[in-house]
């Protein structure tokens, strides 16, 4: 039984000790010689590579507890407690679910534990109680200091702010009560607070207050019933847009909720919020939220939505502290290292063209489902990477071939949720969290594929705290030389956003789907877009969904197809690969206790492969 001897060598070694890879024999093969055939073992089937173990039912109450958690959030049927949850196509966004909802039932996981023990049986074994936390269970009110991602904002030269959402139309399969909408619409007001911030400017600064429940909450009923499907379909169209450009940062509140009933066809949802207020781990929170609140208010009962956590104030005023701790400052040489680097340019085929977005275009790819469950799966295994350590590889590696520079700054965009205080879980806060740091990522001489995701791998480990120090010390800082240094690196011209998976946020079978009408426009056409190269990547309908957009003006059509082909082919590359013999090895991460860095493991790994053959 391979997981039998799995468990029972993971309770004697360290993780990085018990093997990834189990072969069956039913003798060694042997040479002539009477040594052993190291070419016919190559040639053997691997028995297990997968996350997915031989079935062991949950056993204690914590470990009932946890399979249930995360076959709601993996969404699969049945998980045994020797199951990998990042081999079942966990990552770090998904994690952040089962920590909140393992919270609810009363048991405490951190972020760390989640990467630390990836099986139930191996987390059941550390979780404790949940502890008390630092959370305003009442409505939050008075002031808070911006946020790194909110200083951003500002920051940047926009001339209509409040029209810079996220949102949502959906596809309702089951008719909805306006009344309780209405009811749903203000339980969201009072529990999430972060939708009744209001901003206002003053001596060129920008601050931040709660502001009161508004007597009217901000729900909208249309009826449609009596207009023909193209009429309806125009209508919807025309008041989404004018929706999403109706908020107003001074008085609030951040959100519409806006009800369409079409007669016979299904009908619609429209959820519009500011940025300043969501994220794509809010959206998750928020749809959970309106789902449970909608049945207890239409059963009669009131709206009673779980436990808040650590809210959106405080965690601004820890950040505010901890802009100029100690800790902090050991970031300070990190941030200013890549500062100094000679950094890749990126030249525009029309370097004088302009960058609104009404000139924005977009492209598309998507790989195919099975392409997609690999990517997901199996690729983790080989090289014990994460989903963005392959997704970045891939980016290098066509940016070189794209031109010529095997050197690229990123800015990359993180969920930003960190585990770096005590006492706080944001695990069910809503709020724009989303950390937006640079990464300097280095292919200079490395040119096979195990090779370039092994040096991509590390330096991304190498980013202090997933990159959320970046923006502390950029806009928080009271040392003017540190914000002063780190201004350069907001330059990068390639933005990169892994938003996770979505299916399990409206699984099949779930009250809502997305509709097919245009939202409208989620941002004034006539303001500067933010990025110059945007590579957004989601995975939605059991496919990773890859857009690229950029500019008209700046570039012609068939040089930005060119980066995002490579991109592609370098991916599904990268995938194949993975699923290759030879494919596979440790990096120095693996290892964090040895103080290696690759070059040195590689050394030792090679020293050990000589002794074993003179032996």
């Amino acid at each position: 039984d391979i997981s039998a001897l799995k468990a029972n060598l993971k309770q004697k070694l360290p993780e990085y000790m018990v093997p990834a890879v189990f072969m069956e024999l039913e003798a060694m093969p042997m040479l002539p010689s009477g040594k052993i055939d190291r070419r016919a073992l190559e040639s053997h089937e691997v028995a297990e590579t997968s996350g997915k173990s031989e079935y062991v039912a949950p056993g204690s109450e914590k470990e009932k507890i946890l399979a249930e958690i995360w076959q709601q959030v993996l969404g699969l049927e049945k998980i045994g407690v020797n199951d990998n949850f990042f081999e079942l196509g966990g990552d770090s966004i998904l994690s952040i679910q089962v920590i909140s909802r393992a919270r609810q039932q009363g048991l405490n996981i951190s972020p760390m534990q989640m990467f630390q023990y990836q099986t139930i049986s191996q987390l059941a074994a550390v979780v404790t109680d949940a502890p008390i936390i630092e959370a305003e269970q009442g409505l939050v009110t008075g002031s808070a200091p911006l946020t790194p991602i909110q200083h951003w904002f500002f920051d940047q030269p926009l001339e209509h702010r409040h029209h810079w959402n996220q949102s949502l139309l959906l596809e309702v399969n089951e008719n909805l009560d306006p009344e309780h909408l209405n009811k749903v619409a203000r339980a969201l007001l009072e529990h999430h607070d972060v939708l009744r911030l209001q901003f206002t400017s003053k001596d060129g600064r920008w601050q931040q207050t709660f502001g009161d429940v508004p007597e009217e909450a901000p729900f909208h009923f249309i009826d449609l019933s009596q207009m023909n499907p193209d009429e309806q379909k125009q209508k919807i169209e025309q008041e989404c847009a004018r929706f999403q450009a109706s908020f107003d940062l001074q008085s609030g509140p951040l959100i519409r909720v806006v009800y369409f009933d079409t007669g016979a066809l299904p009908h619609r949802l429209l959820l519009v919020i500011h940025h300043l207020a969501v994220d794509g781990v809010s959206w998750r929170i928020l749809l959970e939220d309106i789902q449970v609140a909608y049945q207890q208010s239409a059963a009669g009962r009131e709206i009673q939505l779980p436990p808040k956590s650590t809210s959106y104030k405080q965690w601004a005023q820890k950040l505010q502290e901890y802009a100029n701790s100690e800790k902090m400052n050991t970031e300070i040489a990190y941030w200013s290292d890549i500062a100094d680097k000679e950094l890749p340019i990126i030249t525009p085929d029309f370097p004088d063209g302009k960058n609104p977005e009404k000139l924005a275009q977009g492209i598309a790819h998507s790989l195919n489902e099975q392409e997609t469950e690999a990517l997901l799966k199996d690729v983790p295994t080989v090289y014990k990477t994460e989903i963005n350590d392959i997704l970045l590889t891939a980016l290098t590696r066509a940016f070189a071939r794209w031109n010529g520079r095997r050197s690229l700054l990123i800015k990359m965009e993180g969920h930003g949720r960190e585990d770096i205080f005590e006492n706080v879980d944001i695990s069910r806060t809503m709020g724009w969290f989303t950390s937006l740091y640079p990464v300097y990522l280095n292919l200079e001489g490395v040119y096979a594929e195990g090779d370039s995701i092994k040096t991509v791998k590390e330096q991304l480990r190498g980013i202090p705290n997933n990159g959320i120090g970046y923006g502390i010390l950029r806009y928080l800082s009271t040392d003017e030389s540190v914000r002063q240094k780190l201004t350069g690196l907001d330059q990068a011209a390639i933005t990169f956003n892994y938003l996770g998976q979505f299916d399990q946020v409206l699984p099949e079978g779930s009250v809502f789907k997305p509709a097919k009408e245009n939202k409208g426009p989620e941002r004034n056409p006539d303001d500067r877009r933010v990025n110059v190269i945007s590579f957004t990547c989601a995975v939605t309908g059991n496919k990773l969904n890859v857009s690229v957009s950029y500019s008209s003006d700046l570039f012609k059509a068939e040089t930005i197809s060119r980066l995002s082909d490579a991109f592609m082919e370098e991916l599904r590359a990268l995938i194949d690969h993975c699923k290759s013999p030879q494919a596979g090895g440790f990096t120095a991460s693996d290892f964090k206790l040895a103080n290696l860095d690759n070059k040195k493991l590689d050394n030792v790994l090679n020293q050990l492969k000589k002794n074993k053959r003179k032996k």
